[in-house]
Formats: C-alpha cells, structure tokens, sequence
C-alpha cells in the first residue's frame, strides 16, 4: 500500500491524507490545544529538541509539532498533494 508520506523535517513524516489543519503555534487557542493533547497522550513531539514552529492537527485527534514553520509545511503540502 502506498503512503503519501509528507516531511515535517529533520526525517520525521505525517501522511499527508491524514492531515487536517498545519497551524502556527502562537495564539493561546494553539497553546491550549498542545496542553490537552499532552494531557491526554495524544501529542506527538517531532521538533527533536528545536523550538516549536508548526502545529499539525491528525484526523485521528493527534496533534504533531514541528520546528518548521507552518507556512513551509503548507506549501509542500499543496506541492505534494498537486504535483503540477
């Protein structure tokens, strides 16, 4: 079965058909949304130490940061899900 996998950075990849949103990390909305989702064993910590530049948000409730920034992981998100 084939994957379309898309790269977040630094080796770590979502599937890309499982994304729901790619959201900055900023406002207080984002920051609660991290905080319950540490709560509740549903976050993923993919910044390997770096600073949290990107949110993701998973349809299965997951929620994935990065340390690159939401505006990068959006356009290769289009890039990758229309390669034209």
């Amino acid at each position: 079965m084939d994957q379309n996998l898309l790269n977040i950075g630094f080796g770590s990849t979502v599937v890309s058909d499982r994304v729901v949103a790619i959201v900055s990390p900023n406002s207080a909305p984002m920051k609660r949304l991290k905080d319950e989702a540490r709560d509740e064993k549903r976050l993923i910590d993919a910044t390997h130490g770096r600073r949290t530049r990107s949110i993701i948000i998973m349809d299965s409730n997951h929620v994935v940061l990065s340390a690159i920034q939401a505006e990068t992981i959006s356009q290769r998100y289009t890039t990758h899900k229309d390669p034209t």
